[in-house]
């Protein structure tokens, strides 16, 4: 009996047990399913929390690039944009400024505003038309240092006291003034040499790319250019040639080089030929280089040269014979390397020059294209720079045509310097090309400007464009050749040969040049 009630006991003990034990195991699934949740409520806080510093990362860098571009803006392009002729904010300035001067290096008023009684405003031109196309013009479309410099004549540096006594008065202060590089005597030397001729003047100081002068002709009176548009404007049907007297031929016109061009000829022959000095060739007034017949002018047989005979006698057939040996595509990227088919640094409207053989062009393309003729194409102010970089022992510095802004009272607001662009060859390759030219001077093309003053290293060219018609005659050079001072490129549209018609220009600009040093 004992026993049986042991056994029930026991039995009632066990299904007692089982509840507790299902309680239990309910409790440890509850509790892990517990901790599953709060795991995965973890993970998703930390994805959440990454998710909200990723996009805390892209906003802050967002708002960088944000401040980035407007420092830039600020320090770099908010002038140019402004000085947008598109931008509507330049009508505002010009209701409050009136537009500052333009003076020349010596200090001439090259442009100003006159304001009568009534307070009309007429911008003045006193030199007319000889600075038309650098310094510009301010109605029908600003042209010139009147565009490039539109913001800063605009912008008035005049003591804050009396420019608030100004405005609250209802006067207008006055803009800032632009001091350029140019200089009034070589400028007019330049223009007065020029004459009746199309053509343009380029005249640069070699060490530090100031452009002292610069002329483009045909021209016009920027003072009358209300009266004289239509004129000006008007299809030409009734010439061959448009005289496009609008047009700024330093910059934007586009010549065969002719035989300038041999420089870099002469230069690329030198290093791609150590021994050059060795070089001979026997001209007898033509030859016929890849199936292609090059005459030299008149047909001149300049006999035995060598390669500085042949570059002073601007000997056409012996270019050709050293132009066939030569690496196209070695001489292409040294044309390049002197900006042919670049964008040059200068702040004014431009075309670019080309030049365009490689390595693939047909090998008749060459003798024409080594002597400056063929599809080659460039302009005076580009021309220029070149001859600049050999008078400045192979620096190519940037041209530029402003040195400074200055306020009414004539405190500097802004000093523009002289900026190297890159080099382009070797001091020793600028020494070898400067005696080539000096020797073009005492015993070749250019000897006219030999003289016992200074001494000027130099480059004729006579560059044909049309049959039938004159070539276009080019004298490029610099003075003095052993310390250069000042730079010349010259182009007067069909006329004839560089040693008639460019080089009496270039002799004028020297001699006003060294008569006042």
């Amino acid at each position: 009996m004992e026993r049986e009630e042991n056994k029930k006991k026991k039995k009632k003990s066990l299904l007692r047990a089982k509840p507790d034990q299902k309680k239990k195991k309910a409790a440890e699934e509850k509790n892990k399913v517990a901790k599953e949740k709060d795991k995965i409520t973890k993970e998703k806080k930390q994805t959440r929390n990454k998710e909200i510093i990723l996009i805390a990362y892209v906003f802050a860098g967002l708002f960088l690039l944000v401040i980035g571009y407007f420092v830039n803006f600020m320090l770099r392009d908010s002038e140019e944009v402004i000085n947008n002729p598109y931008n509507k904010r330049q009508d505002l300035l010009a209701e409050q400024i009136i537009r500052g001067d333009i003076l020349s290096a010596d200090g001439k008023v090259l442009a100003h505003t006159l304001v009568d009684s009534k307070g009309n405003e007429t911008r003045n031109y006193p030199y007319e038309n000889i600075y038309a196309h650098v310094v510009g013009r301010f109605s029908k479309g600003r042209t010139g240092i009147e565009s490039s410099e539109n913001f800063h004549l605009l912008t008035s540096h005049t003591n804050t006291v009396s420019k608030i006594v100004k405005e609250l008065s209802g006067g207008k202060n006055i803009g800032d003034s632009v001091l350029t590089t140019l200089d009034t005597r070589l400028q007019k030397a330049a223009y007065d040499a020029l004459g009746s001729h199309k053509g343009a003047v380029v005249v640069m100081e070699p060490s530090t790319g100031r452009i002292l002068a610069m002329v483009s002709k045909p021209d016009y009176d920027p003072n009358q250019i209300d009266k004289v548009w239509e004129e000006l404007t008007k299809e030409d049907t009734g010439k061959e040639e448009k005289d496009s007297p609008l047009l700024n031929r330093a910059a934007q016109g586009l010549y065969p080089p002719g035989s300038t061009f041999k420089i870099l000829t002469a230069l690329e022959y030198i290093r791609e030929n150590p021994d050059y000095k060795k070089y001979k060739y026997d001209c007898t007034g033509k030859g016929i280089f890849n199936s292609v017949t090059i005459n030299c002018y008149n047909n001149k047989a300049h006999g035995k040269v060598d390669l500085k005979e042949s570059l002073a006698k601007s000997c056409n057939s012996s270019f050709a014979n050293i132009g066939i040996t030569l690496n196209m595509s070695a001489f292409r990227k040294l044309c390049d390397t002197f900006l042919f088919n670049q964008s040059i640094p200068v702040d004014m409207l431009y075309n670019k020059s080309s030049f365009v053989l490689n390595g693939k062009s047909p090998v008749d393309q060459i003798p024409q294209t080594v002597i400056g003729q063929g599809q080659t194409q460039i302009s005076p102010l580009h021309n220029a720079m070149i001859i600049s970089s050999v008078a400045n022992g192979g620096i190519m510095m940037k041209p530029y045509v402003v040195d400074r802004l200055e306020s009414q009272s004539g405190e500097t607001v802004k000093k523009y310097l002289p900026e190297m662009y890159k080099t382009v060859m070797t001091p020793k390759e600028a020494e070898i090309l400067t005696s080539f030219m000096t020797e073009t001077v005492e015993n070749g093309t250019a000897g006219s400007l030999k003289n016992s003053h200074y001494t000027v290293a130099g480059k004729t060219g006579s560059a044909e464009f049309m049959e039938g018609k004159p070539a276009h005659a080019w004298f490029i050079g610099f003075a003095p050749a052993e310390n250069p001072e000042i730079a010349v490129s010259i182009i007067v549209e069909s006329v004839g040969t560089g040693s008639d018609y460019a080089v009496p220009i270039a002799d004028k600009i020297f001699k006003t040049y060294f008569s006042y040093k």
